[in-house]
């Protein structure tokens, strides 16, 4: 299944307590559990206004309806084409 980075706009989200962050996990795999195995979560990362996502998924289409069913926003959804680490430099 393709990789997707997702973008999620959200103001202030940084300054959420760990129960608030917590709940919207709880949230998300709720619906996770509906859309398996056609969206998986991997992991997010958490910024001063935005959360960053990183999902496997059939399609940009199933990635869209976690958000509106989780009540997310999904502002930016881009198709991860290769990934690069540090030992990719080592040829």
């Amino acid at each position: 299944m393709p990789k997707y980075v997702i973008e999620r706009n959200m103001t202030d989200v940084g300054s959420s307590t760990q129960p608030e962050l917590c709940a919207a996990s709880q949230k998300s795999n709720d619906v996770l559990a509906k859309l398996s195995p056609r969206v998986q979560w991997q992991h997010s990362y958490v910024t001063a206004d935005k959360i960053y996502c990183v999902y496997i998924a059939d399609d940009v289409a199933a990635v869209r309806e976690h958000a509106n069913l989780a009540g997310l926003p999904a502002n930016e959804i881009s198709e991860v084409v290769s990934i690069i680490d540090p030992t990719t430099g080592e040829g």
